[in-house]
């Protein structure tokens, strides 16, 4: 049967080993359910090697990022990022630097080290003209001052999980060409997003499940996968008030735009 709409799972960890057993059918079902394209964010090493394995299986449907996620910045972060420079200087596979950026929520020990390995990833970025994938979690006052220090180059990218307030949604919407990743969390009983979305156009959303974590209603207590994405969609409808193809269209065309390396 074919799908409803076509639609772009923008942040999903399938290259995971809680995927390793049925793979082939989460993609399956994330095909079945429209899934047309699937981005896939690495934390570190091993797994940017995972996801672009993943990429490489599934051409022109899977495409991986590259890139040292806050949680797993250590004192080794620069050998990383000139690692990380190499592969991005030859010609290659990844799409964006990601997932990159600041995590506080368990431990702000490291939180110099971690700007430290974001603004050297965000010069990356800017010197190879990647996009950036951008987790920020219980640091939103310092993600706005590094974002602030390098508004004078054109980046594009996606501010991922996005769950917060009216005013940081707008403190984040003033980077031109990036997007606000929205993902299960919309659908939660208790979610403020809806209402604070009502303030954010559409066309500035991007879709992600950030699989297998933050299932939607009504998966939750559910490993997530892309093929949950029409949950977050008709959600979207909902608070929109546009029909879900047209949610799962402007969303696609903001990911395109956003990641021109995918074709």
């Amino acid at each position: 049967m074919k799908p409803k709409y076509a639609y772009i799972d923008t942040h999903t960890h399938i290259y995971g080993e809680e995927f390793h057993e049925d793979i082939d059918e989460v993609i399956k079902r994330a095909k079945e359910a429209g899934a047309r394209k699937i981005f896939l964010p690495p934390t570190g090493i091993e797994s940017t090697i995972s996801a672009l394995c993943m990429a490489r299986k599934y051409p022109r449907f899977c495409y991986a990022m590259i890139g040292l996620h806050p949680e797993e910045v250590a004192e080794n972060y620069e050998r990383i990022g000139d690692a990380i420079d190499d592969v991005l200087s030859e010609p290659n596979a990844f799409i964006a630097i990601g997932e990159v950026g600041l995590d506080f929520y368990w431990d702000k020990s490291n939180a110099a080290l971690q700007q430290k390995a974001f603004n050297m990833q965000l010069d990356l970025a800017i010197q190879h003209g990647m996009p950036l994938m951008i987790h920020t979690r219980n640091a939103h006052k310092e993600m706005v001052s590094i974002m602030s220090s390098v508004k004078g180059h054109y980046l594009t990218g996606v501010f991922h999980c996005f769950t917060g307030t009216a005013e940081e949604a707008k403190e984040l919407l003033q980077f031109d060409g990036f997007m606000l990743g929205i993902g299960g969390v919309v659908t939660f009983k208790k979610s403020t997003l809806p209402e604070v979305l009502k303030n954010v156009p559409l066309s500035r959303l991007v879709l992600e499940t950030d699989a297998p974590y933050m299932s939607p209603v009504p998966m939750r207590g559910k490993r997530n996968e892309p093929s949950f994405i029409p949950y977050i969609i008709d959600k979207l409808s909902e608070i929109y008030q546009l029909p879900a193809y047209k949610i799962a269209e402007i969303t696609t065309q903001n990911a395109l735009l956003t990641f021109p390396k995918v074709k």
